[in-house]
């Protein structure tokens, strides 16, 4: 009879494990389900991204081998959604030539971001004697000599989407600002302040990968 007992015990608890186990299922894809509306209907869209300037105050090879650079660019962002705001999170910006980081990272003040606004940023990014390859520093000066420089403005950092009181984990954010600067002539800068620096509008949309 005890034995009888035991298994009745048993098996009215496996069926209660199996009733919370399936409450708990159905919980959390109601959950999920619910979400996933919730982001179909809002639709959000990765922020974008304008490089409007570049304004460089050093872009010398000081030793083979060695670059000195220092650049003030300015960049717009816009949030293009209608009910999502962005919380920016360690933003870091910098310039690379050929692939290779010739600045230090420069950090951004985390910000938020409300529905369609906007934030401009005009960060100062340099490097004092970086060593780059030698296959960059010839090709640096092949392109000094041809009077065009292709650099790369570069933010990488975190962001968060807020919809209502709720705020998403955070997302890796990778913009990319390509931009023509002609070190050579000058033609197509203009000279701002006392120290030579050459300013050049760009207005360069850039690619924005979240």
């Amino acid at each position: 009879m005890s034995m009888k007992e035991c298994d009745h015990h048993k098996g009215a608890k496996r069926r209660a494990f199996r009733r919370v186990f399936c409450c708990i299922v159905v919980f959390l894809f109601i959950v999920l389900v619910t979400i996933l509306l919730i982001w179909a209907i809002l639709r959000p869209t990765k922020p974008t991204f304008i490089l409007q300037d570049v304004t460089v105050y050093a872009f010398n090879a000081t030793v083979p081998n060695f670059l000195t650079t220092n650049f003030q660019v300015t960049l717009t962002s816009r949030n293009p959604n209608e009910h999502i705001g962005v919380y920016y999170d360690r933003l870091s910006t910098y310039v690379t030539y050929r692939s290779q980081q010739v600045t230090y990272r420069t950090a951004i003040p985390p910000s938020y971001q409300g529905h369609k606004e906007f934030d401009v940023w005009s960060p100062f990014v340099s490097g004092n004697s970086v060593p780059v390859a030698p296959f960059n520093f010839v090709g640096l000066g092949q392109d000094q000599a041809n009077g065009n420089v292709f650099i790369t403005v570069k933010v990488d950092g975190r962001v968060r989407w807020k919809v209502g009181a709720f705020v998403s984990g955070r997302y890796h954010l990778y913009v990319r600002c390509p931009a023509y600067i002609s070190l050579g002539s000058r033609g197509n800068g203009v000279f701002v302040g006392e120290n030579n620096a050459v300013k050049y509008q760009v207005v360069q949309r850039c690619s924005v990968s979240v």
